[in-house]
């Protein structure tokens, strides 16, 4: 990296033909601007007596600026020093996309670029109001990410946090940041009173934000909705419209008692767990990696690719199986894949073993595992669906790992558990036979690691609505030998 001014005209010249010449993907970028890609025939860089100009331009814009220095170069960017109108000087950035950090400045700069427009987004609706503070940075120390651009709106001795998903980020990231700001507003202006969160969401994508307000404590903040377009068109949304969820309960068909021949004396190895699906399959699991799964009398098999298998297969099905037994033991190389692999899986599997020392008030069976399913899939956590002796239903999520998102995950599932339960469609569809389930709303158990529980959780439990009863169980940090419990906590209550 050269760090040296360079000011001499043929000589900036030099290092910008260079720099175009070798970027596999080159780009123009002036801080607050989109980016503009540079593809041969949309750049020009002339010598006009005294005066280096850079021209580029595509369908909607033409930029030229006068380069006077170049301050910084590496093989990813350069960074000059350019005139604008009224000898006004600022900076402009060539950039090679195709190299790693060339990339991760153009990811900044986007950022940037939406928190402006965030910026006009809060002066319109928010006219009379101080924008105290707009941000895209990243603060590690408090958990607030740069990845959705966050405010603080000020009149007088009132305030209000507000957070925007930029086009390309998670929506459903955006609400537990922006509770994490709010907080932290409150607590830093201590003397304003900070009234309550605005969400900005892409429009189309703001349903699920939705639905988690609606289960959120009213007196605890209040929480406006809005939408933008691509065309920045704000609108507020109301979260009671978004009533009709993206879920669906299966007809549960529980498995037939017996497995047929030859896959008994695979079923019966140690470590191997029969797991029964709701759609009346089979899951053969060692310590939660499913090796086969059976319907009837067939058999699939396979960590990757599923094979049917003969009864021929039965010795290579039995040494996957002991092989995930001996690589997937408490005592096990730690550094071997599968031991790595699936830490929640894992996790559910002792979960469903010792069911009664996560909850002593739960039954050992029936326990169902992602039912609801998600429409959208993979979610990074695990849940499990359990009832106990009284009929009242239990949301239980595992997560091996800490998780700013783990609270509003879980509320995502309870609400869909709720939703399926208040239409009586459980009974219904052959889940919880021979138990009458009561209609009270589920609890809702976080199991974690003790040490694993992200520093933001209480924080997020803090704004959950009074009728969500939530219950936060510890374990100790070598959960693999068996489960022990280190701490139970009700809603946001901390640690001594």
């Amino acid at each position: 990296m050269k760090t040296a001014v360079t000011r001499d005209l043929a000589e900036i010249r030099a290092q910008i033909e260079n720099f175009l010449k070798s970027a596999r993907e080159p780009a123009l970028l002036e801080p607050g601007e989109d980016l503009l890609p540079l593809i041969g025939e949309n750049y020009a860089l002339e010598m006009r007596g005294s005066r280096l100009t850079l021209q580029a331009w595509d369908r909607t814009r033409n930029w030229s600026r006068r380069v006077t220095a170049i301050i910084e170069s590496t093989n990813a960017r350069l960074a000059m020093t350019v005139e604008h109108f009224a000898r006004r000087e600022g900076q402009m950035f060539l950039l090679d996309l195709g190299r790693r950090s060339g990339a991760e400045l153009s990811k900044r700069s986007g950022r940037l670029v939406f928190r402006e427009r965030f910026r006009l987004f809060l002066r319109r609706q928010f006219p009379e109001w101080t924008l105290a503070e707009v941000s895209a940075e990243a603060d590690l120390a408090h958990s607030l990410s740069p990845a959705f651009p966050r405010a603080y709106l000020k009149h007088g001795q009132h305030g209000w946090a507000a957070i925007a998903c930029p086009p390309d980020a998670d929506a459903s990231a955006v609400l537990s940041f922006g509770l994490i700001w709010l907080a932290y507003l409150r607590v830093r202006e201590r003397r304003v009173a900070l009234e309550g969160l605005a969400l900005y969401i892409p429009a189309g994508r703001e349903r699920a934000a939705a639905l988690r307000v609606l289960c959120l404590d009213p007196q605890s903040a209040r929480f406006e909705l809005f939408t933008y377009t691509d065309r920045d068109v704000l609108l507020r949304a109301e979260p009671r419209d978004y009533g009709n969820l993206d879920t669906r309960l299966e007809p549960c068909r529980r498995p037939a008692p017996n497995i047929a021949e030859p896959w008994q004396q695979i079923a019966a190895l140690p470590g191997v767990e029969r797991i029964p699906k709701h759609d009346g399959r089979t899951s053969l699991r060692v310590r939660g990696i499913e090796f086969a799964e059976l319907s009837g009398r067939d058999l699939l098999f396979g960590l990757g690719e599923r094979r049917p298998a003969r009864a021929h297969h039965a010795p290579e099905i039995a040494r996957l199986a002991e092989e995930l037994d001996r690589a997937r033991s408490a005592g096990a190389d730690t550094a071997h894949p599968l031991y790595r692999q699936y830490p929640e899986a894992w996790l559910e599997s002792l979960a469903r073993a010792q069911i009664e020392t996560l909850d002593a008030t739960l039954r050992r069976d029936p326990i169902y595992g992602q039912v609801p399913a998600f429409v959208a899939g993979e979610r990074g956590i695990l849940d499990l669906l359990a009832v106990d002796h009284t009929g009242r239903l239990t949301v239980v999520e595992l997560k091996a790992s800490a998780d700013p998102h783990l609270p509003l995950q879980a509320l995502d599932y309870w609400i869909r558990v709720k939703w399926h339960l208040d239409a009586r469609e459980f009974s219904a569809n052959g889940y919880f036979p021979g138990i009458e389930l009561r209609p009270d709303a589920p609890r809702l158990l976080l199991v974690s690691p003790s040490l694993e529980f992200h520093p933001t959780t209480e924080t997020i439990l803090s704004f959950f609505a009074p009728g969500i009863e939530v219950e936060r169980v510890g374990l100790a940090v070598e959960w693999r030998k068996g489960l022990h419990v280190m701490f139970r906590l009700n809603g946001a209550q901390r640690p001594q």
